[in-house]
């Protein structure tokens, strides 16, 4: 019998919670097959088979366990169950074949943009339900038949939810949600944090992603998004105000001569914050691939420790949710936060005339014990003069004024 232990994820973390069991008791694990999703403050992780075995669970869903715990138990001396090969061809076997292969032709078109299991999306194909209006109760957000059912049956409610309900709902706070709370009270707590605010025309940056993003995708793999354009911006403004990129540690200043980006991610569980290093020295399409990697990640559950450790500074999008103004916070013991917004269609003025750009809204929230307000208002001022005018990306200065060595 080999016992398999609760594994140390870092220094500082004693205990992690039991998220989800990948593979049922008493079922035949193959050595290195998942077994098991644990989750820390800081991430979730997955635990595999050593041995090829029998297992046997020592812990339920949603148990708190401390490091080195016993998690479960593998029988190595149970016998590997055979599998039937024999085909039988029966009627009914046919007609489960049809049913599965019309089944599976209803969810193609569904399947790529929704997670539903097989039933909810021949349901949802079938009947044509609107996807935004239902409500998963599936792990990671999946949707499941009863899901889909209700909403049918009761359309212009929340599904399964009885008219006048007075219904409340108890909820173990996970891990990653306790670490959440305490590290954003911290941060109102501890740093005299302000928050200061700009405008951007987006135009430029919309001109040529129209006008290069085919060829980009083809040459690169990856499409060409904004993130890509307000990294680099922020890289050159972090460079010009060394300020906005150190933190207070202790009594002293600590100044990073380098850019490490946090990009606030959020997922089902929680807020996450991977770290893209070095940005200052990537290109576009290596900063893309890199948000493309960790945003993936982040949703899969599987980032590491050493991606969410770190950073100098954070950028977090509200823009996708169609925030079109809010006062991020402080990715502590950082001192500058960048908030980008929803690009709304607006009226301004262009040269002494009304004219109608795409107009996004940005903040910087920074800690005002390290952050004076020329600063804070120069760096945001910095980056929206790189973003109105790209072509200064390429080496951070306007090309005429460094022809001219002005």
């Amino acid at each position: 019998m080999i016992d398999i232990k609760v594994p140390s994820v870092g220094e500082s973390i004693n205990e992690v919670t039991l998220l989800k069991w990948v593979k049922n008791d008493g079922e035949y694990v193959e050595r290195d097959e998942v077994i098991a999703e644990l989750e820390s403050e800081k991430a979730t992780f997955e635990v595999n088979a050593e041995k090829a075995g029998m297992l046997k669970q020592s812990a339920k869903e949603g148990d708190t366990l401390q490091i080195g715990d016993l998690l479960a138990s593998i029988d190595e001396t149970a016998a590997k169950p055979e599998r039937n090969n024999q085909k039988t061809e029966t009627k009914s076997g046919k007609a489960e074949e049809a049913a599965k292969k019309n089944g599976q032709e209803k969810t193609e078109a569904i399947a790529s943009d929704i997670k539903a299991t097989p039933v909810a999306a021949a349901i949802i194909a079938d009947k044509k339900v609107d996807v935004k209006k239902l409500s998963p109760s599936g792990y990671s957000g999946k949707i499941l038949k009863d899901d889909v059912l209700a909403a049918l049956t009761s359309p212009g409610t929340i599904p399964a939810k009885p008219l006048f309900s007075r219904h409340q709902k108890k909820e173990k706070m996970s891990n990653l949600r306790k670490t959440i709370s305490r590290r954003l009270v911290e941060a109102k707590n501890t740093t005299a944090m302000l928050t200061t605010f700009n405008e951007v025309n987006m135009q430029p940056v919309m001109d040529i992603r129209n006008k290069y993003k085919d060829k980009f995708k083809e040459i690169h793999g990856v499409g060409l998004g904004f993130m890509s354009f307000f990294s680099k911006a922020c890289a050159f403004a972090l460079q010009e105000w060394p300020a906005v990129n150190a933190y207070i540690e202790g009594d002293e200043i600590l100044y990073n001569e380098y850019c490490d980006i946090s990009i606030a991610v959020s997922t089902p569980r929680g807020l996450t914050v991977p770290v893209m290093r070095n940005v200052e020295s990537l290109s576009m399409a290596e900063i893309e691939k890199k948000v493309a990697e960790l945003a993936v990640k982040a949703r899969d559950n599987k980032l590491t420790m050493d991606e969410l450790q770190g950073g100098t500074f954070t950028i977090t999008n509200g823009g996708v949710f169609g925030s079109l103004l809010s006062t991020p916070i402080i990715n502590i013991p950082q001192s500058a936060i960048l908030g980008m917004h929803k690009i709304e269609e607006r009226p301004v003025a262009l040269n002494g005339q009304v004219v109608v750009r795409p107009m996004m809204y940005v903040a910087l929230s920074y800690d005002h014990r390290i952050i004076d307000g020329r600063e804070s208002v120069s760096f945001l001022v910095r980056v929206k003069e790189l973003l109105e005018n790209p072509e200064q990306l390429l080496f951070g200065k306007d090309p005429v004024k460094a022809l001219l060595e002005l």
